[in-house]
């Protein structure tokens, strides 16, 4: 159990966030228990349904469908088998004052603590100081929060039909981007998002205990 100590590591006031999760989680613990159809809204708030259209028959693996969203005047997509919901509100994120800029906060989901992180400062950019929805991502289970200004679409997307990644980014910048559509959507490689060292933090409890 975290006490009421100073945190020891990073100079971020873990045991200030991990007080202030609780406290979202008992209000919305308290909130469904007086009212299932204020449960059901919860629930509605945090998952925004993905209307997957119909794809034309093609090869497996030449047609990559798509979740477009907008984030740091960058327009992103990332494959829907990566993206486990959409949180639509910020209100359940808790920020982490002096923590890395891509590191934008904290939310509780579903008994587990998830980071949420800025994609810009991969790529160079400001980090987007406006708040909007957050895409779970992971293989299997919620492992990352993604922030973006707004989602847009669902789209399918021929694989040889993207452009190879911007000559200006960095290899490590490159090994991020599956690729380029014409629109100028930049389509992320899910797995190397997710094996990426700078998006993922220690967020046990043990470390400010």
């Amino acid at each position: 159990m975290v006490g009421d100590e100073e945190p020891k590591t990073g100079g971020l006031d873990w045991t200030a966030a991990y007080r202030r999760l609780r406290q979202l989680e008992d209000t919305t613990r308290e909130a469904a228990t007086a009212d299932p159809a204020q449960e059901r809204a919860l629930l509605d708030e945090r998952a925004l349904r993905l209307a997957r259209a119909t794809a034309p028959h093609a090869e497996p693996g030449h047609l990559l469908e798509i979740v477009h969203f907008h984030a740091g005047a960058q327009d992103y997509a990332l494959e829907t088998r990566f993206v486990r919901e959409v949180l639509r509100t910020s209100e359940q994120r808790v920020t982490l004052p002096g923590s890395p800029e891509q590191l934008r906060g904290v939310v509780l989901l579903h008994g587990e603590v998830l980071a949420v992180v800025e994609l810009a400062p991969l790529f160079g950019r400001p980090a987007s100081t406006q708040h909007g929805p957050v895409l779970v991502v992971g293989q299997g289970r919620a492992e990352l929060g993604v922030c973006a200004e707004r989602v847009e679409e669902v789209l399918s997307v021929s694989r040889d039909a993207l452009m190879p990644p911007p000559a200006a980014l960095g290899a490590q910048e490159r090994g991020l981007v599956a690729g380029l559509t014409r629109e100028g959507i930049i389509v992320l490689e899910g797995e190397a998002l997710l094996r990426d060292g700078r998006l993922f933090f220690d967020l046990s409890e043990e470390r400010v205990s």
